[in-house]
């Protein structure tokens, strides 16, 4: 459930970001730097003379939702990293003592074989071979 929350809101700050970039390069310099060379006015010949003052507005909007979006993204992501750490628990858990050559108290008369019955594998290596 967190997963689908994750990538609905994932997507829907992408496009947050998508339609902030374009305000923010619709927007009319106030030096006229880089806006002069793609056409200086266009943005009011096309959508008004009003067009800063709704340009204006929509990029602070956009910017609070980007910036709430990313607020909670990174809680959600949080959140889901929390509940992964059962899983690490569970693998970092330390494994069962060995067994010992000792009866078992639970099981009478159930007795383990010796070590030297089931190891008779020599610990030292074999002479190389010129």
């Amino acid at each position: 459930m967190i997963n689908l929350a994750i990538y609905i809101l994932l997507g829907i700050n992408i496009l947050v970001c998508i339609l902030l970039t374009l305000l923010v390069l619709m927007q009319k310099p106030r030096s006229e730097g880089l806006g002069a060379a793609f056409g200086g006015n266009f943005t009011d010949s096309i959508f008004g003379a009003q067009t800063s003052d709704v340009l204006t507005k929509g990029t602070i909007w956009l910017g609070g939702i980007f910036m709430a979006l990313t607020l909670v993204l990174a809680l959600l992501y949080s959140h889901r990293q929390m509940s992964g750490n059962k899983l690490q628990e569970e693998l970092t858990k330390p494994l069962a003592p060995a067994l010992t050559n000792t009866v078992s108290t639970n099981a009478p008369g159930v007795s383990l074989p010796a070590a030297s019955e089931t190891n008779n594998v020599p610990n030292t290596p074999a002479p190389a071979k010129p």
